[in-house]
C-alpha cells in the first residue's frame, strides 16, 4: 500500500485497501482462566474459610461466620430505592438463593498466638458433653466403632483435678493468646437430609478484648446459636462453598476453545497444538481434558436480602409481606426440587450459590465490604414466590389452588341387580384342570360325566 501511494496509483483501483488485514488474526484472548488452577477435586465437601474479616476491638464481641445447607432458588419483587436512578420507586425482580440454616452448637474454644510463621495454637478447651452427631465426625464408622470419644475427656472435667486443669487451659487462653475461635457444629439431624454426620468448624470471635471473647464462647458451650445472631438484613457477606461436579469433559467443554474444522482428521473437539518442540514439555496453560467441577470456591459481597424465622419455632407465614398479604411459608407448592420443605430458619441471598441442592455452604462476614452509594440501599421485598418449582407454577398456596380447581365430588356407586341363575348340573360343568408336568407340559383334563 506504501509504495502504491507513492507512485500516485489509485489504490482502490489495484484492489488494497487501508488498515485491513489479508490474512487471519494471530492473536486472541486465551479461553479458561488461570486464575483458578489447578481445576481439581475440592478435598474437602464442605467450604473452608482460609482468613476471618480483620478483628475491630472497638466492636462488640461477636461471631463471624455461619453454616447452611442450600435449599434452592426463587424470585422477589422489590421496591427500588435510589434516588437519581431512573429506576427510583419502580419495582425489579430479583432472584435469590434460600439456605436453610439449622442452629449451630458450640462445643469448644481453641487459642492461637501469633508468631512469625502464623498462627500457632496453643491450647483447646471443649464441652463437657458432646451429642452424637458431632461425634460422628470423629469416626469413620460409627456403626462398628466402640463410641467412647471423649469419655475420659468428660470424666477429667468431673473431678477436682480436671476441673483445675481446665481452669488453668482457660487462663492460658486469657493471658497469652492473640486470636479466639469456637469450634461449632450443625444441628443436622433438624434438618430432613439423610445424612446423620455433623459439620464441624471454627469461627473466630472479633470484638472486645481477648478475656472478654474467651467468656463469650464460655457462656456459649453447649447453646445454639442462630443465624440471626450473626448476620443481619441488608448485610454483605462472602460464600465459600464447593461447585457442583460435572466429572472428566474435553477441552471445548472445560475450557471454551474453539472446535476445529470438520474434516479435522481424528476428531475436532481438540486442541490442534499444544507446543513446540522446546520447551520439551506442554506448558500448564495449554487447556487439556480433565476433571470439571466440585471445585472449592469462594464469592465476595452477596446481599442478604431477608433472614426468616423457622416454623418449627412457631413462627407462621415466613414468606408473607406488607404488599402481599397472603399466607404462606417459604417452602414452594411441592417442595424445594430434589431438597424438601424448609422449616429451620433460612436466610435469603441475592443471586445463585455453587453447589448442588443440599450442600453445605459456608457464610462469613464481608472482607472486604463495599462503600458505594448503591450498596447502602435497603431492601424494601414486595412479594416472595412460593409457586412450584416443578413444572409451570400457577398457584401460590395450597389454598388457592382448590379454590380455582373446586373438590371433585366423588361418585356414587350403582347398585347392580342380582339375577337369580339356575344350578348347573353336573353335566353341564366342565371343571377345567391344569397340572404341570416335569417337562413343564400343560394337561387338559375333564370332570364331565358321560360325553
Amino acid at each position: 500500500v506504501r509504495c502504491v501511494q507513492e507512485t500516485g496509483i489509485n489504490a482502490e483501483y489495484m484492489g488494497l485497501k487501508k488498515n485491513r488485514m489479508s490474512h487471519r488474526k494471530f492473536e486472541h484472548a486465551r479461553c479458561g482462566s488461570m486464575g483458578v488452577c489447578p481445576r481439581k477435586r475440592a478435598r474437602h465437601h464442605h467450604g473452608k474459610i482460609r482468613s476471618f474479616p480483620k478483628d475491630d476491638k472497638s466492636k462488640p464481641v461477636h461471631l463471624t461466620a455461619f453454616l447452611g445447607y442450600k435449599a434452592g432458588m426463587t424470585h422477589v419483587v422489590r421496591e427500588v430505592t435510589r434516588p437519581g436512578s431512573k429506576r427510583h420507586q419502580k419495582e425489579v425482580i430479583d432472584a435469590v438463593t434460600i439456605l436453610e440454616c439449622a442452629p449451630m452448637s458450640i462445643v469448644g474454644v481453641v487459642g492461637y498466638v501469633e508468631t512469625p510463621r502464623g498462627l500457632r495454637a496453643l491450647t483447646t478447651v471443649w464441652a463437657e458433653h458432646l451429642s452424637d452427631e458431632c461425634k460422628r465426625r470423629f469416626y469413620k464408622n460409627w456403626y462398628k466403632s466402640k463410641k467412647k470419644a471423649f469419655t475420659k475427656y468428660a470424666k477429667k472435667a468431673a473431678d477436682p483435678k480436671g476441673k483445675k486443669l481446665r481452669e488453668r487451659d482457660i487462663e492460658r487462653l486469657k493471658r497469652y493468646c492473640q486470636v479466639i475461635r469456637v469450634i461449632a457444629h450443625t444441628q443436622i439431624g433438624k434438618i430432613h437430609l439423610r445424612q446423620k454426620k455433623a459439620h464441624l468448624m471454627e469461627i473466630q470471635v472479633n470484638g472486645g478484648s481477648v478475656k472478654e471473647k474467651v467468656e463469650f464462647a464460655l457462656s456459649k458451650f453447649e447453646k445454639d446459636v442462630r443465624v440471626g445472631d450473626v448476620f443481619q438484613q441488608n448485610e454483605f457477606l462472602d460464600i465459600m462453598a464447593v461447585t457442583k461436579g460435572h466429572g472428566v469433559n474435553g477441552v471445548v467443554k472445560r475450557f471454551g476453545v474453539r472446535r476445529l474444522p470438520r474434516k479435522t482428521h481424528r476428531g475436532l473437539r481438540k486442541v490442534a497444538c499444544v507446543g513446540g518442540w522446546h520447551p520439551e514439555r506442554v506448558m500448564h496453560t495449554v487447556a487439556r481434558a480433565g476433571q470439571m467441577g466440585y471445585h472449592h470456591r469462594s464469592e465476595r459481597n452477596k446481599k442478604v436480602y431477608k433472614i426468616g424465622l423457622g416454623t418449627r419455632y412457631g413462627t407462621k407465614n415466613n414468606a408473607k409481606t406488607e404488599a402481599d398479604p397472603a399466607e404462606k411459608n417459604i417452602t414452594p407448592l411441592g417442595g424445594f426440587p430434589h431438597y424438601g420443605e424448609v422449616t429451620e430458619d433460612y436466610i435469603m441471598i441475592r443471586g445463585g450459590v455453587m453447589g448442588t441442592k443440599k450442600r453445605a455452604i459456608t457464610l462469613r462476614k464481608a472482607i472486604f465490604p463495599p462503600t458505594g452509594r448503591r450498596t447502602g440501599e435497603t431492601i424494601n421485598i414486595k412479594f416472595i414466590d412460593t409457586a412450584s418449582k416443578i413444572g409451570h407454577g400457577r398457584f401460590q398456596t395450597a389454598e388457592e389452588k382448590l379454590k380455582f380447581f373446586g373438590i371433585a365430588k366423588p361418585v356414587a356407586p350403582v347398585a347392580e341387580e342380582k339375577k337369580e341363575v339356575a344350578p348347573a348340573t353336573k353335566a353341564q360343568s366342565l371343571t377345567l384342570q391344569f397340572t404341570y408336568h416335569n417337562q413343564n407340559c400343560l394337561l387338559y383334563t375333564s370332570d364331565a360325566a358321560d360325553d
